[in-house]
């Protein structure tokens, strides 16, 4: 008979079901330990996987800024890509990140300690990995020195870029870095940057600024009447590739600021960022579409992938509070400033070769303004100041060690090896070496 058997059946699942809510019952005591442990793998894990999303951006500049620099000069943008990144973590682990983070308590600098050591501090139940936060740092920092690369462009020299990278990610990052998320002066201020819009963003683009200043405009670009003339990019297609990489990173880049996956809030944190870090992209390139067609004529397909970038990096300041709608808004703010910048700098005669001063240090302003617009617990006053003197700091250290490059060294190239292209006269090779080896009509 099939009916005992099934009274056994259901005896045997309601007596697993009774041991199985008798264990926490018995192990009480135990529990809060285990929710330690699990927060502390979570927020490890959510660390080491945003950070390599991070990293993976540096895959996404290398891929927008060969597609938009000439075929003669592609290498070359590999090459500094690559390097620099090498070049940010190696510096930052061997000052930067005690610069910024260890002994600040308040003030305007960290230590100056050789080499970081993750058992130099006490370890007072930190709830992560120290070194998988060091990790997160650190791709951030080679950000930074990832938006000089595209500005400067075709006409730098490799030695004299690489050495102000090292300057870059081992001082001048650092120490405005401890102003605000080292616990300085910026942070006792009121100063807020969820993710670094003025960190990171405006950091880069302030450097870029100087740079562009001093080094000058490829050979070419600006006619002696006053045009412009186009130098358009090679692949437009890498350089979409590009754009559509740093979207996915951006989701590292801003998710993982919320420093946290340990709990249901964090949780669902990081899932409001991800939607409002979405849809600000997605009105940042809605916006430069509709503006390029009012304004030209015609879609402009490079304006709307910084449109995507501007939107993303305007709401890094913020990427949590806003509501989805004003994360659109926020972004699409972004897009229109980046597709009006460009020809302010056009007219300026500053010469960016991707369009990295608008979308990063624009943007990077903007979406640090607007940080009050959602969060009730900043001020214009505190945005404004945080603003102003990182730009000032960035300013006043990038203007010194250009200026000092430019006359020790030299930064620029010859005007034959601008002509021939950088992949040729600095790298003895070319990115495409079957479209005609150099021609001088690319």
């Amino acid at each position: 008979m099939t009916f005992p058997k099934n009274i056994l059946k259901l005896a045997g699942a309601t007596a697993v079901l009774a041991g199985a809510f008798a264990v926490p019952a018995l192990a009480q005591d135990a529990e809060p330990a285990v929710n330690s442990e699990i927060a502390y793998i979570f927020n490890t894990f959510s660390f080491l996987v945003h950070g390599a999303l991070v990293m993976w951006m540096a895959a996404g500049f290398a891929m927008l800024e060969g597609g938009l620099v000439r075929t003669k000069n592609t290498a070359m943008q590999m090459l500094k890509n690559i390097s620099l990144y090498a070049v940010a973590g190696i510096m930052y682990y061997l000052i930067g990140y005690n610069l910024m983070y260890v002994g600040v308590d308040g003030g305007y600098i960290g230590s100056f300690s050789f080499l970081y050591d993750p058992n130099a501090m006490p370890d007072l139940d930190t709830g992560y990995s120290k070194m998988s936060d060091w990790f997160f740092q650190m791709v951030f920092v080679a950000t930074a020195a990832s938006i000089v690369s595209g500005t400067l462009a075709e006409r730098i020299k490799i030695w004299p870029f690489m050495i102000f990278c090292v300057i870059l990610t081992s001082f001048i990052y650092p120490i405005q870095g401890a102003w605000q998320w080292g616990g300085g002066w910026l942070s006792e201020a009121g100063f807020s940057d969820f993710a670094g819009s003025t960190l990171v963003h405006s950091v880069g683009g302030w450097a870029a600024l100087v740079g562009a200043i001093i080094l000058g405009a490829r050979k070419g670009k600006f006619g002696a009447d006053g045009r412009v003339n186009p130098m358009p990019g090679a692949n437009l297609p890498l350089a979409t590739l590009g754009t559509f990489i740093l979207w996915l990173g951006w989701f590292g880049f801003n998710g993982g600021s919320q420093l946290a996956l340990g709990s249901a809030d964090d949780a669902m944190a990081i899932s409001n960022i991800y939607v409002n870090t979405n849809l600000a992209a997605a009105g940042g390139v809605v916006a430069a579409m509709l503006l390029t067609q009012i304004m030209y004529g015609k879609v402009d397909l490079t304006m709307a992938l910084n449109g995507a970038l501007a939107g993303l990096v305007a709401i890094t300041a913020e990427p949590l509070m806003p509501t989805p709608l004003l994360a659109i808004i926020i972004g699409a703010v972004g897009g229109v400033l980046a597709v009006i910048t460009v020809p302010l700098l056009d007219k300026l005669k500053i010469d960016d070769v991707v369009g990295a001063i608008p979308v990063h240090l624009v943007c990077g302003i903007w979406g640090t303004i607007a940080v009050p617009l959602s969060n009730p617990d900043t001020s214009f006053g505190s945005q404004l100041l945080g603003i102003v003197s990182i730009g000032v700091f960035v300013t006043v250290c990038s203007t010194i060690v250009w200026l000092v490059l430019k006359f020790t060294m030299g930064i620029r190239c010859s005007e034959e090896d601008e002509e021939m292209g950088l992949d040729k006269a600095e790298l003895g090779l070319e990115a495409y070496p079957e479209f005609g080896h150099g021609s001088k009509s690319m």
